[in-house]
């Protein structure tokens, strides 16, 4: 079981740096989110890369700390908060909160129709949750994984 673990776990790594690279990659196709701009489907289309690589990252991201903790501890917590807080301390997220506001924003970017709230959306994910996932993304990068 060890071993199917850690083989998770490097599938997971590998999946985290490339869906938070393409979340990261689509951010700079993007510029500012004009919510009174009625834009054609090709304007609209790095918004729409930009929100499906968003929530592909952070689902990616909440699956890959649920292996962690398997693979570290051989128990998954029994809630998202308890995974959150748990990932703080291996230093993996800055904040819990943040990523329960991401996870949020990952559960509602679908249904947002008012234009104030899309941009409030887009704002958050162009500046502070890019510079969490980064922040991840180099984590996950230095980590070495024994060899068990």
């Amino acid at each position: 079981m060890e071993k199917d673990i850690k083989a998770l776990l490097l599938v997971s790594l590998e999946k985290v740096k490339k869906s938070i690279d393409s979340t990261l990659e689509a951010i700079k196709s993007v510029s500012g989110f004009d919510p009174m701009k009625k834009n054609t489907l090709k304007e609209e289309e790095p918004y729409d890369a930009l929100t499906m690589r968003f929530t592909r990252a952070v689902e990616v991201c909440l699956k890959f700390f649920r292996t962690y903790e398997l693979y570290t501890s051989r128990v998954a917590s029994d809630t998202i908060r308890d995974r959150l807080l748990n990932m703080e301390k291996f230093d993996f997220i800055s904040n819990t909160e943040l990523w329960l506001d991401m996870r949020d924003v990952r559960n509602r970017v679908v249904h947002d129709y008012l234009p104030d709230e899309v941009k409030k959306t887009f704002d958050l994910i162009i500046n502070e949750y890019a510079k969490e996932l980064d922040k991840l993304k180099k984590k996950v990068s230095e980590l070495k994984i024994d060899e068990k």
